[in-house]
């Protein structure tokens, strides 16, 4: 187990800096709309979605619309549906920790579980566990200090959240500097861009992820034909 921790954390290092700074936008982002410090600890504790948590803001301070919420939730984090069926082989036979781990993943998380094999002598299980528990305890941190900065600094939040859309252009451009076929980037930016200028800013999401799974799907029986 402690050889599963030292070996996660220099992964998980870049993500720290990056989610610290994050969380901390998001809690001083609620702290500036009259919340305690209590509810982005407890949210970003809880929720742990970044995304979905920026956008809770303004569903806190609206009228009560659960189905609204649900329906929102499911469209900004429609993407996790996808990262789960490709996580399905990585988790098996790691325990009880399976239930963490489907629990905890992030975009973040799921990069380096997906990507990252550890060394023989780690156990796999818990080489996962502790890159998303390091990663769920990075964004929790940023989250709470950046509320409790924000009882004794102000300043005009307009924009803030824009934080995310900036972090998922990082991650795509390191995806892009590590590999050397560029195909599937060019499928994702395709197909959101034709669903994008079809219908709109609104209700792209899940239709462009539908598009990119059917893409990749025939592409990959191509790729098989090919091969044979």
């Amino acid at each position: 187990m402690k050889k599963a921790f030292k070996a996660a954390v220099p992964h998980t290092l870049p993500i720290c800096i990056g989610f610290l700074f994050l969380g901390m936008s998001y809690g001083f982002l609620m702290r500036s709309k009259g919340f305690s410090f209590i509810y982005p600890m407890l949210m970003s504790l809880f929720i742990f979605a970044g995304s979905m948590e920026f956008v809770t803001v303004n569903l806190l301070l609206s009228t009560f619309n659960p189905l609204h919420a649900f329906l929102l939730a499911l469209m900004v984090n429609a993407r996790h549906l996808f990262y789960g069926v490709s996580m399905l082989q990585k988790y098996q036979n790691v325990g009880l920790k399976k239930l963490y781990l489907i629990y905890g993943m992030c975009d973040e998380s799921f990069t380096i579980n997906c990507t990252v094999t550890p060394p023989p002598d780690i156990n796999k299980g818990w080489f996962m566990f502790f890159v998303t528990l390091l990663n769920h305890i990075y964004w929790v941190s940023g989250a709470t200090l950046g509320a409790l900065l924000g009882y004794v600094i102000h300043f005009d939040t307009t924009g803030i959240e824009f934080v995310m859309t900036a972090l998922f252009v990082v991650m795509f451009i390191n995806q892009w500097s590590e590999t050397e076929h560029h195909t599937s980037a060019f499928i994702g930016i395709g197909c959101s861009l034709l669903c994008l200028l079809l219908l709109g800013s609104e209700n792209f999401i899940l239709p462009a992820m539908v598009l990119i799974i059917i893409c990749f799907t025939l592409a990959r029986k191509k790729n098989k034909e090919v091969t044979k």
